[in-house]
């Protein structure tokens, strides 16, 4: 019998799914404690519909990533910073520095997670990737001069 689950079922599936299932375990497990329903016509209608809202969700979220990155990739951001006789900064410039400096370049809010940048003790231009969404990603260029 196919049934579509409500709640995660160990050995069985993840809620959402539609899987098959024993008739006698849908009927006396699945089916009183709320945890899965039949996959009748309505069902089923109600299940396709969520897939497809689910799918177009993602492909939304996937456009917009490219489009950011596509925004990101090869951009340099200034940065100031003080620094010492020798020329060595006074801490590090570091992945919150840089997401605040996008987000007042370019107004998009970028995780600090997902910023990939070395600690930055020294003037100088470096590179940092973003990832932006899984499998897309945007190198940019850190300059950081004296202030």
């Amino acid at each position: 019998m196919k049934v579509i689950l409500k709640q995660d079922v160990k050995n069985l599936g993840k809620k959402g799914e539609l899987v098959n299932a024993s008739d006698g375990y849908a009927r006396n497990y699945l089916f009183p404690r709320g945890l899965a329903t039949e996959a009748n016509a309505s069902a089923m209608n109600d299940f396709n519909n969520k897939e497809n809202a689910k799918k177009y969700h993602k492909q939304q979220e996937i456009d917009a990533a490219k489009a950011d990155a596509a925004k990101l990739d090869g951009k340099t951001f200034k940065l100031t910073a003080k620094a010492g006789a020798n020329g060595k900064l006074f801490g590090s410039v570091t992945a919150k520095d840089v997401s605040a400096v996008i987000k007042t370049d370019l107004g998009l809010d970028i995780d600090k997670r997902k910023i990939s940048v070395e600690d930055i003790k020294q003037f100088g231009t470096y590179e940092a990737e973003i990832k932006v969404y899984q499998g897309i990603s945007a190198k940019i260029y850190v300059q950081v001069s004296e202030a």
